[in-house]
């Protein structure tokens, strides 16, 4: 686990009580001689080895085609667990056995495990940021891509270009994207960039024309994407769809494939002298597999391996080039058989026309068998479903924390494919690697995901402790409450410790009293009146919750002799 108190002195208490920003001479320069010039990371969000399994046996089946693009490339597997957590709903610890996203793609991003929820941020009450390979990449002069079929948002893009305390905080994640200097961000996500009054759920503004403003072509549609032509310092925002970007059966011709959006954003990036780093999601593999619908799941695989075939041509070509290829977790448990029957039945895995989603509307107004029936008939092609099947999708107790009727319905069409899934979410399975270029020998074997990170900046050569250093001089992600007159309160000894001060208690007099560096501050909890030896502050700038002090920004402006400022958004400490 990250201890930040080892870099405290060193680097972000260092730069505070010198009253300067801590910045590095060698910041652009590479760690070590680099081994690619370009490199490009694939990550399929919930592909267990099971869902490329599936995919590999759907196109032997139906098209005797023996292997997958991808599978030439397969060099090793990676454990997937987080960080220990806390559940704020149970306040429970969480162990971290099982990964979300985030922690997942902070782990590929940074080199480092944090709790799951957490986006780029250390484990610690006090956090700081997590530097990842994509923002080091630039700070070396490199182009930088994203690239999802989930939202811009989305916690595997926002792991390699923001940082926030909780992965649902998507309207921050989003100006941070602004401030990243990403080149080409290519997904959906349109809602998060634009004001309530607009469509979107900002409640600030629309930031669109922040974007403009700093160079970036908008384009929202497919043919917009296509028509680009590549030019040196071309950055491009692409947001195609207002949520998620349609699953690929239901897709229209507006929307942009992610192999389209692949070769594009290659297109774009090697046209930069010094090279790039780009970061591919296929994300609906996860969300089809959240559903339990396997059909689909499988066309967002074929579609992701198809993505993974350009990567391959443009490396193949380009000979400069490293690719990997992983995910951040497995999805819904799949077993490809079930009953003890050693048989699927393949001929119904080509029959599905629509994803789960396509019919959402459709199972909300469900009233009876009928209309069941009518579904199973025009969507899988299943003509006799039974009462029984019927009854249960419609009514069902069992297995319908997910999507009521419509994780019903998909459990009922996997029994009937013969197949199998464990539950709705997420497990510990090991995921799979593969990889081509100098990187392949980097990850051989068995290896955990931050060091896919680790092997991406020693093949670009590039210095993530520089870059980490440069983001910690400015911002902290500390835990905070709201007070009852409002304010944004943090606690007592977790942040003057950090900072570096004493921290002592007199039970007799009942005072808090933080040192630092000749400077003190006393807090009287009889009244929380606050004494800095100098210039009184107000007692609403402490706040006792739960037996615990809290504190306000000013009290520890004072303490450390250093202006810091709160952003709302975000919910962090900017140091000035």
């Amino acid at each position: 686990m990250y201890n930040p108190r080892k870099v405290v002195v060193s680097l972000l208490t260092t730069a505070l009580l010198l009253g300067g920003t801590w910045t590095s001479p060698s910041i652009a320069r590479a760690e070590q001689q680099p081994k690619s010039k370009n490199l490009i990371i694939l990550i399929g969000d919930g592909m267990g080895l099971s869902q490329v399994a599936a995919a590999r046996t759907y196109l032997r089946t139906q098209f005797d085609i023996e292997h997958l693009n991808m599978d030439n490339y397969f060099v090793g597997q990676a454990t997937t667990y987080a960080a220990h957590g806390h559940d704020a709903d149970s306040g429970t610890t969480v162990s971290g056995v099982i990964t979300d996203s985030s922690a997942a793609a902070t782990a590929f991003a940074s080199g480092t495990k944090t709790y799951n929820a957490a986006v780029g941020v250390t484990n610690e009450n006090v956090a700081v940021p997590l530097a990842s390979i994509i923002e080091a990449a630039k700070l070396a002069g490199k182009a930088t891509g994203l690239v999802s079929t989930t939202r811009l948002t989305h916690a595997t893009p926002a792991a390699f270009a923001s940082h926030v305390r909780n992965r649902t905080n998507e309207n921050a994640i989003a100006s941070q994207l602004l401030e990243s200097g990403v080149d080409v961000m290519l997904s959906g996500g349109k809602r998060q960039f634009v004001s309530k009054n607009e469509g979107g759920e900002r409640t600030d503004r629309s930031i669109l024309s922040d974007f403009e403003k700093k160079g970036y072509k908008l384009v929202q549609n497919r043919e917009g994407l296509l028509n680009l032509e590549a030019t040196p310092d071309q950055k491009v925002l692409g947001l195609f769809s207002d949520y998620f970007m349609p699953y690929v059966l239901d897709r229209q011709n507006e929307h942009p494939s992610l192999e389209e959006m692949t070769k594009k954003t290659l297109e774009l990036l090697a046209a930069d002298k010094e090279g790039f780093i780009v970061m591919i999601e296929g994300g609906r593999i996860d969300m089809a597999s959240h559903a339990n619908d396997f059909p689909t799941m499988i066309q967002e695989v074929l579609e992701f391996d198809r993505a993974i075939g350009v990567a391959m041509d443009f490396a193949k070509t380009d000979q400069n080039t490293s690719v990997i290829v992983t995910a951040d977790h497995e999805t819904g448990g799949l077993a490809l058989g079930r009953d003890s029957v050693y048989e699927m039945n393949t001929d119904l895995w080509d029959s599905q026309t629509h994803s789960h989603e396509y019919y959402y509307t459709d199972f909300i107004k469900l009233k009876n068998h009928q209309e069941i029936r009518e579904i199973a008939r025009k969507n899988n092609g299943i003509t006799n479903l039974t009462d029984e099947e019927a009854e249960y999708i419609l009514h069902g107790k069992e297995n319908s924390e997910y999507l009521g009727a419509i994780g019903r319905y998909n459990r009922v069409i996997a029994k009937r494919m013969s197949i199998s899934w464990s539950g709705y979410g997420h497990t510990a399975t090991d995921v799979g690697i593969w990889a081509y270029g100098p990187i392949a020998d980097l990850v051989k074997g068995h290896i955990d995901n931050t060091d896919i990170a680790q092997a991406s900046s020693n093949v670009l050569g590039i210095n993530l402790d520089a870059a980490n250093a440069s983001l910690r001089s400015k911002y902290l992600y500390p835990e905070f409450i709201i007070s009852k007159d409002g304010k944004v309160v943090f606690p007592a000894r977790e942040l003057a410790e950090f900072f570096g001060a004493n921290v002592q208690y007199s039970k007799s007099t009942k005072v808090v009293s933080l040192h630092l560096d000749g400077k003190h501050v006393d807090i009287n909890l009889n009244n929380l009146a606050i004494d800095t030896g100098k210039v009184p502050l107000l007692s609403d700038t402490a706040e006792m919750k739960s037996g615990l002090l809290y504190l306000t920004l000013e009290v520890f402006e004072k303490l450390v002799g250093q202006d810091m400022e709160w952003d709302t958004l975000s919910e962090r400490i900017v140091v000035k």
